[in-house]
């Protein structure tokens, strides 16, 4: 190898070398508050408390999971259960939605298309926080308060969802399979459904994880809209217990555990769900 090979391959393995090192400190940065929870979750009140943390001894995984759905009657898994129903549904629902309606606005002609779009893309710059107290006036208007709906009808409506469905729109669906569609008899609707949407899994996916990561996160809006402890979801509820630790410090050891298992739904689902982003099967589908 020569001296000028030499010198144009040293810096390519440096650079190499320092993409590596950013990749390491950045899973480490991901992993390590990970394993601190799953290790927590073993030890006992006590050994919390303690420099013990690494050490097999305390080991009270089993007790810590029976205290933790035994707690307050066992509120935890009703928590569970209703954050299940607001995620799982919701993000179901509000994925459709924001697919349909990212399809039209790529697809259809109509008036001031691109100024309304203008507006979902200005929805997506404002904070769900700051529309936290307009959705409690209009759900306090509607009598929904403190009700199930209160939390999961807000969270239908995803202005970014919108915009990725209008970008896998355009990326999946090609003009000319729908036209192809049209020519042999099938309606809009049916040409949607039966065609499009199936061309649209990845984007669906997308838009659904998206929304399931929010939604299982989602804290302000059950805290403004609720005061019933059995409709809590698991995020409002963990953070009450943590909350009552303080003066009651058996709590401690229930609300690593429940958060804990808060993370495991969304680790199931971008397991099981990713082979679904490379799926691109359609790409280049019109010979």
């Amino acid at each position: 190898m020569s001296a000028t090979d030499s010198s144009l391959l040293r810096p390519r393995l440096l650079g190499r070398a320092t993409v590596n090192v950013v990749v390491a400190i950045s899973v480490l940065y991901t992993l390590l508050p990970v394993l601190w929870l799953v290790l927590a979750s073993t030890k006992t009140r006590d050994a919390l408390f303690s420099s013990d943390l690494l050490s097999l001894s305390d080991f009270s995984f089993v007790q810590n999971l029976d205290d933790l759905f035994a707690m307050d009657g066992g509120l935890y898994g009703r928590w569970y259960v209703n954050s299940l129903l607001y995620a799982v549904v919701g993000a179901a629902v509000g994925a459709l939605v924001s697919v349909a309606c990212g399809y039209a606005f790529d697809k259809y002609g109509f008036r001031h298309k691109e100024k309304l779009f203008g507006l979902v893309l200005a929805a997506v710059m404002v904070p769900q926080t700051v529309l936290a107290l307009p959705l409690y006036l209009m759900a306090s208007e509607a009598g929904l308060v403190n009700t199930f709906w209160a939390v999961f009808i807000p969270v239908l409506f995803n202005p970014f969802g919108v915009y990725l469905g209008r970008i896998f729109a355009r990326g999946y669906v090609p003009d000319e399979v729908l036209e192809a569609a049209r020519v042999d008899g099938a309606g809009e609707l049916t040409t949607y459904v039966r065609v499009a949407l199936r061309m649209l899994g990845p984007g669906l996916v997308t838009v659904f994880l998206f929304q399931l990561t929010a939604i299982w996160n989602n804290f302000f809006l059950p805290m403004v809209m609720l005061s019933d402890q059995d409709l809590y979801p698991v995020s409002l509820g963990l953070y009450q217990w943590n909350s009552a630790a303080s003066v009651s410090p058996e709590y401690y050891p229930v609300v690593i555990m429940g958060s804990l298992l808060a993370v495991v739904p969304l680790i199931l689902a971008f397991v099981l769900l990713q082979r679904f982003w490379r799926s691109g099967l359609t790409a280049g589908a019109v010979k």
